[in-house]
């Protein structure tokens, strides 16, 4: 993620045969599962790097907690001591939270220790920065397990599609919402009920604000804008919409109509009307046509939608959330920074070299379904055309269901900019005759 890379010259490995030592930081459901698979599976593990990894030492916040299976000499609370310390080579977070994991990760990173994370809000806040610790001292930063779990989106990008030009990545990054969502148009529960079902079964937290307001996925979009148009781009810079607002009767006209409605992370290259190419990242519910891949990915699945140049699309498939499929990635790191330790050499460093400009959200362009109550009498849906026409912009469908005095009205346009539908949006409001803009939802472009 470094703009300028810097010739660098890098140590030889500490040779084949060499143990490799861990420190893990966090002991929580995929803290605990790492552990295990590390000691399970160690024999294979050192035939796969090249030498045997050992976990020198495990950060918690209270050691007298039970942990079956750990031996007591290995926790610590002094994580600071743990990172730096000599038989330390690789270490491992999976605290979670942002401020106290960056100290340590910095700290890791400074001391010559490689870093393998999950924390996507980490990395997402902080990128530049661990990227440039990581350059300077020569040593690895790894993070698939932040996007996506299991899924090897982080790697797609950074190695098997490095060769391409990405034009859009589209997916779907959270598992809490898709099963939300799915719940309500499988069985027509209300967004309480399913959030409801959601938080029953484990899927969402007791505090469900970073799932359901989209934040979670907001990180992961900057992480995969970042990769995928060598670009920084960060949190702050996704436009973010939850699903808190999606209601039943949202899904039943979406149905209808031919949709699915999924909260999509969506990154692309746009062409500015200056020529130039700019990025854009937003999270947002999106009506998906029944036909693309996303609209069937159901429960509490992930899927992620890459368009390539050369390669066409793509779609990665899988369980993106939970301790095994999370552990799994963060393994795969595990060796791969392992091996590099052994033998010697870097992964590929990410960096920001094309240092795109990024697109302002209201110059993003989309189609709209908008859903309004509104008298139901003569000359109402001629004046909500012209508010349309005179903002440039085309419908596509129209569909009214009578309800006495007051129609159900709904229209989807053209694709038409995110600041036009703004303004067509507080007009409507104005007339006297539109009693309610009830909701309005994006369409897929793609």
């Amino acid at each position: 993620m470094a703009e300028n890379q810097a010739a660098t010259t890098y140590g030889n490995g500490k040779g084949a045969g060499a143990t490799v030592g861990i420190a893990l930081l966090g002991m929580g459901t995929v803290g605990a599962e790492v552990f295990r698979l590390i000691h399970e599976n160690a024999a294979d593990f050192a035939q796969r790097i090249g030498g045997p990894v050992e976990v020198r030492g495990v950060a918690v916040s209270d050691t007298s907690k039970p942990r079956p299976g750990v031996p007591a000499e290995l926790l610590t609370t002094d994580a600071h001591a743990l990172v730096q310390r000599e038989d330390v080579d690789v270490v491992v977070e999976v605290i979670g939270g942002i401020d106290y994991p960056r100290e340590l990760v910095l700290a890791a990173l400074n001391a010559g220790k490689s870093v393998v994370t999950a924390n996507k809000a980490l990395v997402a806040a902080h990128a530049d920065e661990l990227a440039a610790a990581a350059d300077a001292a020569g040593v690895d930063l790894f993070f698939e397990a932040a996007v996506a779990a299991a899924i090897p989106v982080v790697g797609m990008l950074r190695r098997s599609l490095a060769g391409d030009k990405i034009k859009r990545i589209s997916g779907i990054v959270n598992g809490t919402t898709n099963f939300i969502l799915d719940a309500m148009e499988s069985t027509g529960a209300s967004y309480e009920d399913a959030l409801a079902e959601a938080t029953r079964l484990g899927y969402a937290e007791a505090d469900p604000t970073a799932d359901v307001e989209g934040h979670d996925a907001a990180s992961k979009a900057a992480i995969l804008a970042s990769l995928g148009f060598y670009t920084r781009v960060t949190f702050d810079d996704v436009h973010c919409e939850g699903i808190s607002s999606i209601t039943a009767a949202d899904i039943a006209a979406a149905n209808q109509a031919g949709y699915s409605i999924k909260l999509l992370a969506i990154c692309e290259r746009l062409e500015g009307e200056d020529g130039r190419e700019y990025v854009n990242a937003r999270v947002h519910p999106t009506l998906v046509p029944k036909e693309h891949p996303l609209a069937s990915v159901n429960q509490s699945y992930n899927a992620i939608f890459v368009e390539a140049e050369a390669a066409g699309s793509l779609m990665f498939y899988g369980n993106g959330a939970g301790g095994n499929p999370t552990a799994s990635a963060v393994l795969g790191d595990v060796v791969g920074a392992a091996r590099n330790k052994v033998h010697g050499g870097r992964a590929p460093e990410d960096n920001t070299y094309a240092a795109l400009p990024l697109a302002d959200f209201g110059q993003v362009s989309t189609r709209y379904h908008i859903d309004m109550d509104v008298a139901d009498r003569t000359g109402v849906l001629a004046a909500i055309s012209n508010v349309f026409a005179d903002a440039g912009v085309s419908l596509r469908t129209v569909r009214q269901e009578d309800r006495g005095d007051v129609a159900r009205l709904i229209v989807v346009t053209h694709s038409a900019r995110e600041k036009d539908l703004e303004d067509i949006v507080a007009r409507l409001e104005t007339l006297a005759d539109v009693h309610a803009v009830n909701s309005v939802i994006r369409l897929d472009n793609a």
